[in-house]
């Protein structure tokens, strides 16, 4: 009774609702469908499970589903960490190097970011990945990644299950004409299933295919992103951070070296910061060790300096140049800009020539700012992403600069 107790209680009850989300439904009908399908095309119509291959094969596909499900649910319910509301660094004097959460009433920890969708101030955040429908962070990182790997090698399996089901059941009728192809079907020619190999169970067996092919090339090319940070101990938001602290030292001149702090200079050792043996990362989420030339607060003295530089560099205006839908990949604003998209749930914003817009940010294809509106249509604030090749840098007195940027506060 208590080890039932202990499996069926989370931290917080209603973390139970991060179920019914498009993401985790879509992801977990993946799950059951390929994993469905493989069991029952590998016992009923290719490899019986009295022979020891059919066997191995059947325990196999069960290892694969139980543990993807165990990495996901982990994923999901063990959740990132979250930054105790109110938080405040033990010296005050530490409280000049960081930024303050005015949602969660606190300072915000070395690498930590608060998120929008969880509305908590979350460890070393990665990213909100809508198919966990939570935060990948610091507690969850390696329960996340973990199911990127095992995810494409188990729809791998099952799809060559899928391969080896229809041609097998589909040899006898129809002439492939692969003469140089061999392939060892006695134990399948001795077995008669109990069941035919009907139209829908084809129909059914090429559409999980379709679902094992995608899932192994989609989630595999997220596992390597993933990977990629990891072994250099750093999140995606990290990334950004360095690219812009790079900008803003190219932009300013000032001669400035900036170290990413949390590289240990190991493959290695940053590898061994994520997964351990007993599944709980290091650190407490709050401190970390740091590269030699750096201290605790080296990554957050720079995002200070990059937000004061945002509020001096967003009185720059760009004029919209061309017409822009708010498509997330526009395809016709050239396959740079198509394939070096923003990989974030932040807004695109559309535009129409002639629009003006303050920029705060950007990259070499793309650039984040705010729409300026006119006094009747200031009812909300509208900023979000556009391509960079859509505006140019409107040249302009101080004076109009501060008189737009008035009246945008007002």
């Amino acid at each position: 009774m208590n080890f039932l107790s202990a499996f069926v209680t989370f931290e917080n009850l209603h973390e139970v609702r991060r179920l019914c989300h498009w993401g985790p439904v879509i992801a977990l009908s993946v799950i059951a469908i390929c994993s469905t399908m493989a069991i029952l095309d590998s016992v009923i119509w290719y490899w019986p499970l009295d022979t020891t291959g059919g066997s191995i094969n059947f325990l196999m596909l069960i290892n694969w589903t139980v543990l993807i499900l165990y990495n996901y649910f982990n994923a999901m319910f063990v959740g990132p960490g979250y930054i105790p509301l109110g938080w405040k660094p033990e010296t005050l004097q530490d409280a000049q190097y960081l930024q303050y959460c005015r949602v969660c009433q606190g300072y915000k920890a070395p690498r930590s970011h608060h998120c929008r969708k969880c509305n908590r101030c979350v460890m070393k955040m990665d990213h909100h990945c809508p198919w966990i429908n939570n935060c990948c962070g610091h507690l969850n990182h390696a329960y996340f990644t973990s199911f990127l790997l095992l995810a494409p090698l188990g729809c791998s399996h099952a799809a060559i299950i899928f391969i080896m089901t229809m041609y097998t059941q589909l040899y006898e009728r129809i002439s492939f004409g692969w003469s140089t192809v061999k392939i060892d079907m006695s134990a399948v020619r001795q077995f008669q299933p109990f069941m035919p190999f009907s139209v829908p169970a084809f129909a059914a067996t090429l559409f999980a295919l379709g679902l094992a092919l995608g899932t192994t090339i989609a989630v595999g090319m997220l596992f390597f992103i993933q990977m990629k940070v990891i072994l250099r101990n750093k999140t995606s938001i990290e990334s950004w951070i360095e690219e812009k602290a790079k900008d803003r030292i190219q932009h300013y001149q000032t001669g400035e070296e900036f170290i990413f702090p949390y590289d240990l200079g190991s493959r290695w050792q940053n590898f061994k910061q994520v997964f351990t043996w007993s599944g709980t990362p290091k650190g407490d989420g709050i401190e970390w060790l740091v590269h030699l030339k750096c201290h605790q607060h080296t990554l957050t003295i720079e995002q200070l300096k990059q937000k004061a530089d945002k509020r001096v560099r967003s009185q720059v205006q760009y004029r919209a140049i061309e017409d822009y839908n708010g498509a997330c990949c526009p395809l016709s604003k050239g396959l740079q800009t198509f394939f070096r998209t923003p990989c974030t749930e932040e807004p695109r914003i559309p535009l129409s020539k002639g629009d003006t817009i303050l920029a705060t940010r950007g990259t070499k294809w793309w650039m984040y700012g705010d729409k300026v509106l006119s006094e009747e249509q200031m009812r909300e604030r509208v900023r979000g992403w556009f391509p960079r090749r859509c505006v140019e840098k409107c040249h302009y007195d101080t004076a109009a600069s501060d008189s737009t940027s008035d009246k945008k506060v007002n």
